[in-house]
């Protein structure tokens, strides 16, 4: 058996005390001890306040250490000042966790800032858990806990709602009654001085009672954990996010508000759909996206069929559809045929599907059929305007008749408010999503059906790039440290393409002239024609000043550019230091596309992948896609296709298609680059020309910094890429060759295999039952994992010319962070070898480079081998006291 979540007594106590407990009508002692005596607290309830030895009923004692028994929440509502002490006094009396929440910490100025600081180092001493300061609370209805101090209660339900507002709290809860939308937890988190994001969504994945999460977010402040959380917990339940902060000027209320951190909006919205979370804009789309969300609501992807009784609000439904980039369905012919069939002769003949103000219910019902059977639909949103010959709550009857069996979602329009109330009270009853006005019908399917296409981004795991060539990344990083033992930030364009090369991206050769006769020399070398670039440490854009000369086809030429180069470059820019003028051969390339690959640095996110249009429309068009590292294939050509730039790579203007593989290829080893060299803040090769032959960087720019040493060397990441340095070759007793590795996606049938040919009795000491097949939802939690939560090895060799697997052995960190859960399992006709020993010890010690402190393992009682294989290994064994079937197993990692 488990431990119970670490999380537990902030989120389920079993005994909590208020300080500051008051009778006095409307102070905030008073509104938090009734607000837990009104939710029905079922556990046992203190209160803390000198001044009283009762507080409605309930006893009350003069200090928390007072209290006859330990408690595992408090509730403080003091000023700033005060609570550092408070939190002592609750390290004395052996408090579990503390929810603070008031204001004037680190969000109000320096004074505040020691507060908090005084506040958090002594509940650190004391290992007791923070939630604020500057919060709301927390609520479990379920529980029967609501130590908030929100007038609003919330109804039991499913929702996880976690936010850094007390105040949206509040209005969601308001909202939520009368509409009858219950919560699992309510949790405000403040200022997030301890407890923050990823640790509450954690204890959300593995609560039964939270079936969906929404989320209201200012900032991030440890972006590894919020992407590992956030993509943990929407692999198993839907999440939505509301993002404040989207503009630059929203930044300084968010600091004075919250106290977190910032990043770029675009970036934050591409780790959202990396992560497969539903990203919303106001509370009007948060409520009807939680309404849609508990009825059957599953679109297939985002083309949408229209079907109303009047054009202008048909119109409006499409421009809406055309702003957020949501397709119109174009009908197959067999559908415009059943509609010919249907409707009258002067219908609309197209999308949106205009039945006319006489529409009927039969005419509405025979159209809504024929668009939902139609091949080209993904769902459909019907709208009714109250004309004279229409009976809305009539052609109500029939759309929710017809939704009932249909396998794409439809949504609801009735327009005004009398003559369709009761339409909307059926469509509600049925859990048809339904509108007053066709824009927010239209969001809420764009939103809905991103939802899916993100949870496809989602199962993107990170891929080994072991079927390429290898970059050489020593010699990418003594390319570094020589600039920066310069205290050069800059690299210049030679060192930048060393790097690219160093990473096999295909570039443009450079070398740099100190005179106009070695210009000619190196460009005779080279063979003309060529191209005269400055090259200087002060210009970022060599164009601007002049400091470009492209298409030389003379020595003349190059000769006498030379010196109009360094002429005009110090007219416009006299200070600039110039180290000579950089050649390389004139790419001419009749059909090339001229693209921008990129790294940025986000203050959030770490390393950001960009994607465009290059050459000298960059700054013009700003048609860039971003990206989280590490990328894939997939991740790859969906970051292309977001762009406009996309439509040109294929067949254009008489134009053979790109080789887009080459370009694939560049963005894979861009990304290879952002996650192996952690010094790189900036990158771009501008332009990187592509054609129907491949791809060439022919300028680029890398700036660099220096980073600090860390036990993983992907921390500057916000996804674990796949950690291929951990893979090894060992040899067995009797010579056979063996790779052990970190497992990855594309091992999923090796999995299968694997298990498949496993004994009965190894596959019930493994699984503690005789599964005969990995079932799919297994094999993918197997196969697809968060290297940063979890690690995974397999032993593999090549049979048959074919790769096979013969052993494999997985740790998964437990929410607390310091310890991991275990299990290795060996093909029967492998074990006896030392392989499983092998396994353990690159388990053992990848667990202990990562800082874990313990390993655990749940071992039957009857697998005396495993019992004893364990025991050399160091594992101290105990009785499971719940189950006497089973011994637990801990092993310090830790010296």
């Amino acid at each position: 058996m488990k431990d119970k979540h670490y999380l537990s007594p902030l989120l389920e106590p079993r005994s909590v005390g208020i300080i500051g407990a008051s009778e006095r009508a409307g102070s905030l002692g008073d509104v938090l001890i009734r607000n837990m005596l009104d939710a029905g607290y079922k556990g046992k309830l203190f209160a803390i306040n000198p001044k009283h030895e009762s507080v409605h009923g309930v006893a009350c004692y003069k200090s928390v250490e007072d209290v006859p028994q330990r408690l595992d929440l408090v509730v403080v509502a003091l000023r700033a000042d005060k609570v550092p002490a408070i939190i002592d006094s609750c390290g004395h009396a052996g408090v579990k966790a503390v929810i603070v929440l008031s204001g004037g910490f680190a969000e109000s100025g320096p004074r505040g800032a020691l507060y908090q600081r005084q506040m958090v180092d002594a509940a650190q001493r004391h290992r007791i858990r923070l939630l604020g300061p500057n919060c709301l609370g927390v609520m479990r209805p379920q529980l029967g806990v609501n130590a908030t101090f929100a007038h609003a209660s919330a109804l039991k339900g499913s929702i996880g709602l976690i936010s850094q507002s007390g105040a949206l709290c509040a209005a969601i809860l308001d909202w939520a009654k009368p509409n009858n939308v219950g919560f699992s937890t309510v949790v405000s988190l403040g200022t997030s001085s301890d407890v923050d994001f990823g640790e509450v969504l954690e204890y959300m994945i593995s609560d039964p009672r939270t079936e969906s999460i929404f989320l209201y977010v200012e900032g991030i402040r440890d972006a590894r954990r919020f992407m590992s959380a956030l993509r943990g917990a929407a692999r198993v339940k839907p999440v939505l996010l509301i993002k404040a902060g989207r503009h630059p000027e929203a930044s300084r209320a968010i600091l004075s508000h919250s106290a977190s951190p910032m990043g770029d909006d675009a970036v934050f919205d591409a780790a959202l759909r990396r992560a497969g979370v539903i990203r919303l804009y106001n509370l009007g789309q948060l409520f009807a996206a939680a309404k849609a969300l508990f009825s059957h609501f599953r679109p297939r992807g985002n083309r949408l069929a229209i079907i109303t009784n009047g054009g202008g609000p048909g119109i409006m439904a499409a421009d809406r559809a055309a702003d957020i980039g949501i397709p119109l369905a174009e009908f197959s012919e067999g559908t415009i045929e059943k509609l010919n069939a249907a409707l009258p002769v002067s219908w609309s003949k197209g999308n949106p599907v205009d039945l006319l103000g006489d529409a009927d219910s039969e005419r509405y019902g025979k159209a809504l059929k024929a668009v939902l059977e139609g091949p080209n639909v993904d769902g459909v949103l019907v709208m009714l305007t109250p004309q004279a010959m229409t009976n809305p709550s009539g052609v109500a009857d029939v759309v929710i008749e017809l939704e009932k069996t249909a396998d794409k979602p439809v949504l609801t329009c009735w327009m005004g408010e009398d003559l369709v109330a009761e339409s909307r009270q059926k469509f509600s009853a049925a859990g048809i999503p339904n509108f007053r006005t066709p824009e927010p019908a239209v969001e809420l399917f764009s939103h809905i059906s991103a939802y899916y296409q993100n949870q496809k981004l989602l199962v993107q795991t990170p891929s080994s790039l072991s079927h390429l060539s290898p970059p050489s990344v020593e010699s990418a990083r003594l390319v570094i440290e020589m600039a920066m033992s310069e205290r050069r930030k800059k690299l210049n364009e030679m060192e930048s393409k060393a790097l690219l090369a160093a990473f096999r991206i295909p570039i443009a050769q450079t070398v740099v002239a100190r005179s106009a006769s070695e210009a000619m020399v190196l460009a005779a070398e080279i063979g003309l024609p060529v191209v005269l670039k400055i090259d200087s440490p002060s210009i970022v854009h060599k164009s601007d000043v002049g400091g470009v000369r492209l298409n030389l086809r003379s020595l003349a030429a190059v000769r006498s550019t030379y010196q109009e180069i360094l002429d005009e470059v110090k007219r416009v820019q006299p200070d600039a230091i110039i180290n000579g003028i950089a050649i390389e051969p004139m790419i001419q390339k009749r059909n090339g596309r001229e693209l921008v690959v990129g790294v940025t640095r986000d203050p959030v996110f770490g390393p950001v992948i960009t994607f465009g249009e290059g050459g000298n429309l960059i700054e013009a068009n700003r048609d860039i896609a971003v990206a989280l590292p590490p990328l894939n294939s997939y991740l790859v050509k969906d970051m292309i296709s977001s762009t406009r730039i996309a439509t040109r790579l294929g067949e254009f203007r008489h134009m053979p298609a790109i080789d887009m593989s080459a370009l694939e290829l560049v963005l894979l080893r861009v990304s290879e680059m952002a996650c192996e060299l952690p010094w790189i803040t900036s990158l771009e090769i501008n332009p990187l020309i592509v054609d129907e032959n491949g791809a060439v960087a022919v300028d680029a720019t890398i700036h660099v910094d220096n980073v600090s040493p860390t036990a993983d060397r992907y921390d500057h990441m916000a996804i674990h890429p796949y950690p291929s340095h951990l893979t090894q070759s060992w040899i067995l007793p009797d010579g056979t060759a063996v790779t052990i590795r970190p497992i990855k996606p594309e091992d999923a049938e090796l999995e299968i295999e694997f298990v498949r040919e496993l004994s009965a009795e190894t596959k019930y000491y493994r699984f503690m039952n005789t599964m005969r097949e990995l079932p799919p939802a297994m094999v993918a939690r197997l196969t697809q994992i968060d290297y940063d939560r979890e690690m995974a090895f397999v032993a593999t060799l090549i049979v048959d010319g074919r790769e096979k697997e013969i052993g494999v052995c997985r740790y998964a960190v437990n929410p607390d962070g310091e310890s991991c859960e275990f299990a290795v399992v060996v093909a029967d006709e492998w074990q006896h070898r030392g392989l499983a020993r092998k396994l353990m010890g690159v388990l053992i010690e990848t667990a202990r480079s990562r800082g874990i402190a313990y390993m655990n393992g749940v071992f039957l009682s009857n697998n005396e081998r495993m019992l004893k294989f364990v025991q050399k290994l160091g594992f101290v064994l105990s009785n499971d006291p719940e189950d006497n079937t089973v011994k637990l197993g801990v092993l310090a990692l830790q010296d």
